[in-house]
């Protein structure tokens, strides 16, 4: 990186306030990480945290919007800079970035004032009013404008950049002038003949509803859930300190996305609003969805990038009624009854910086993937002369392994998962949700060119996004809508296409209905090699796509302690020889010493590529009318007791 001196600044000075130009191809960049740092139980340093990250995200959404120019240092796992790890790949000479110049930016105030005429002012927000802060990433990119909490202290940001230095204009308030709230949850929403909804934090997302996304002025192909400014109450409940995903609202600035941080549980007030009226942040929720929906024409499906925050809000651990895995399935359930997805930036690697930079990297127009022929399989000694599958006395296994349905986690996993020098040993089915290319196309692109022929690709939950496709049936619960399977259907092609994918690994039916005839067919139109859901007969052939019911999830560290879990599974469904496993965040060294394990313990069990096992498996349904009819018997334990998330 090619560092240059103040004085250099100086020199690119233009204008009485001082401001930069960008040099045409410069990127700028900015080491954020000093957030990381401070003194957690000093407000002093929590507000600097949670006010600078915003800033320079929403800065960044803007001025990444159409070009890559503001890049930024902050995201570290295990002792690793991510945001270093993908500069430096993409760095080296004849890569993207190979000849690109480079400007380090010392702090957060400069920065700001190098791109003062690339944004039209600020939005301030109000510090007592907790969801302002979603509301004015949403305006911020609306109206290119960059967002700031109001504070008159003077070692704030607000003091820095707006009563003093670069002194930028406000040109959007959700606070009074005399620093008095504009949303009370009484009366009528400001500027409007909307009613209050009586809650403080639901009249300022009403009041975006109507005077943005009513309007027209909100892309409502894109939405992010992600924390408000309450995260300032407890900084330090979920380790690393990242975890208020601020450099994730980036990229959905740059697209001009509405922003919510909301319950989608309907039988109890919000855990952070515990006086509103039961419900009424899903009504809001719905809200935003509907709105997203009407303006999308039911054609498109909506995009929403975030998770819920179950360790900070909306759970019993925040005081509420429900676990942590019925918030998420609920939260599907309900996203996914107005076509939209979610890219799960959840708690644990949720940390995603750069988006907005790294969405202009060049992708090839397809990576292809190949399939297996039924000569290859004769050849390799899987099927007899008369082409039914000779199993030899084997038993045939594969793991999904995942769970790579977000951004986040793909983006902080390579390093530690996919560079683990014992990847390509054995047979590896990544499930990577094709949809990511959007947030991480260097990524995914970084995974197919470093590929080894043991590394084979298919969807992750549950095609391209994670929603709850039952819900696009109908009749649809909660929305009423008409069916959303061929907007799902035309979503999902394009991006399996351009992947060179035919399988979608898992899909997890959550609390939304089992997929019927016509979501069968959905998928069949662009997974057409195979589907492994919930909630499904054990084993059946919807047409010629092979649908096998998911079993078990293999948590355990301890490799022996996982295989035998794993021998205990094959012997409880011997009326079937095909066996799915779905790991999560495992490496490929787990994966080899674990298979070593069962081949010590059990010979007769084959791990085997996805595409042998699953052309294998169809062929064997056909063979078998008995299994291809679903007449097999199910586990007798419940979702809840086979999954954990």
């Amino acid at each position: 990186m090619r560092k240059f001196i103040f004085y250099t600044l100086l020199a690119l000075l233009v204008g009485s306030g001082g401001c930069m130009k960008n040099k045409d191809g410069l990127i700028t960049v900015l080491d954020m990480r000093y957030t990381l740092t401070g003194d957690m139980t000093k407000q002093q340093d929590v507000e600097m945290a949670w006010d600078h990250m915003h800033s320079i995200a929403t800065l960044q959404g803007i001025v990444n919007r159409d070009s890559p120019n503001l890049f930024i240092r902050f995201v570290e796992r295990n002792g690793v800079c991510i945001d270093d790890y993908w500069w430096n790949m993409y760095r080296k000479n004849g890569e993207w970035l190979g000849d690109r110049d480079t400007l380090e930016l010392s702090n957060i105030v400069e920065a700001i004032t190098y791109y003062k005429d690339k944004i039209n002012g600020v939005v301030v927000y109000d510090p007592g009013v907790a969801s302002t802060s979603n509301v004015a990433s949403a305006i911020a990119g609306i109206e290119d404008l960059m967002a700031i909490r109001y504070d008159l202290s003077s070692t704030s940001l607000y003091s820095q950049v707006v009563l003093k230095g670069p002194k930028l204009s406000v040109m959007a308030r959700l606070i009074n002038e005399d620093g008095t709230s504009m949303f009370t949850g009484s009366g009528m929403l400001p500027d409007t003949e909307i009613s209050s909804s009586g809650s403080v934090k639901n009249d300022p997302y009403l009041w975006f509803i109507e005077k943005y996304m009513k309007e027209g002025r909100c892309n409502s192909e894109y939405g992010a859930n992600y924390i408000d400014q309450q995260w300032m109450d407890n900084p330090t409940a979920i380790n690393p300190l990242n975890h208020h995903t601020l450099s994730n609202h980036d990229f959905f600035v740059s697209k001009k996305a509405f922003f919510f941080d909301l319950s989608p549980w309907g039988d109890e007030p919000s855990t952070d609003d515990l006086t509103q009226a039961t419900g009424t942040d899903l009504n809001t929720l719905k809200a935003f969805l509907l709105q997203a929906y009407e303006q999308n024409k039911g054609e498109k499906m909506c995009y929403i990038g975030g998770f819920p925050v179950w360790a900070l809000k909306y759970t019993k651990h925040a005081g509420g009624l429900h676990d942590d895995v019925p918030t998420e399935w609920e939260y599907s359930k309900v996203i996914s009854a107005y076509n939209a997805f979610m890219d799960a930036d959840a708690i644990g690697l949720g940390a995603l910086a750069n988006a907005s930079f790294w969405q202009h990297f060049p992708l090839q127009i397809e990576y292809k993937q190949s399939w297996v022929t039924r000569e290859e399989l004769k050849e390799r000694g899987y099927l007899k002369d008369d082409g039914t599958v000779d199993f030899k006395g084997r038993d045939f296994f594969i793991f999904y392994v995942g769970d790579y349905d977000a951004s986040s986690w793909v983006s902080q996993s390579t390093p530690g998962i996919w560079d683990d020098p014992n990847r390509g040993e054995i047979p590896t089915m990544w499930s990577v949700s094709p949809v990511l290319q959007e947030r991480v196309p260097m990524a995914l692109h970084y995974q197919r060119k470093s590929a080894t022929d043991n590394d084979y690709f298919a969807a992750a939950d549950n095609g391209a996004g994670y929603l709850n496709p039952g819900m696009l049936q109908e009749p649809r619960e909660i929305s009423g809508l008409p069916s959303g399977l061929n907007a799902w259907a035309e979503h999902c092609k394009k991006y399996y296409e351009t992947w060179g994918i035919s399988l979608t690994g898992f899909v997890i039916d959550g609390y939304a209905p089992a997929l019927n005839k016509n979501g069968l067919d959905c998928y069949e139109s662009f997974s057409p090699n195979g589907i492994v859901p919930i909630k499904s007969d054990m084993s059946h052939l919807h047409g010629n796509m092979p649908v096998l019911r998911s079993v078990w999830d293999i948590t355990a560290l301890d490799t022996r302690l996982a295989a035998a879990t794993i021998l205990d599974q094959v012997e409880q469904r011997p009326m079937i020889p095909f066996h799915w496993f779905r790991t999560i965040l495992k490496t490929p060294t787990w994966h080899l010493n674990v298979v070593n394990e069962l081949k010590e313990q059990n010979p007769r069990l084959e791990l085997l590529d996805a595409p042998t096992f699953f052309e294998l498996y169809r062929i064997y349904l056909k063979e078998n009318s008995k299994a291809a009819s679903g007449q097999l018997e199910l586990n007798d334990k419940t979702d809840h007791e086979l999954y954990t998330f």
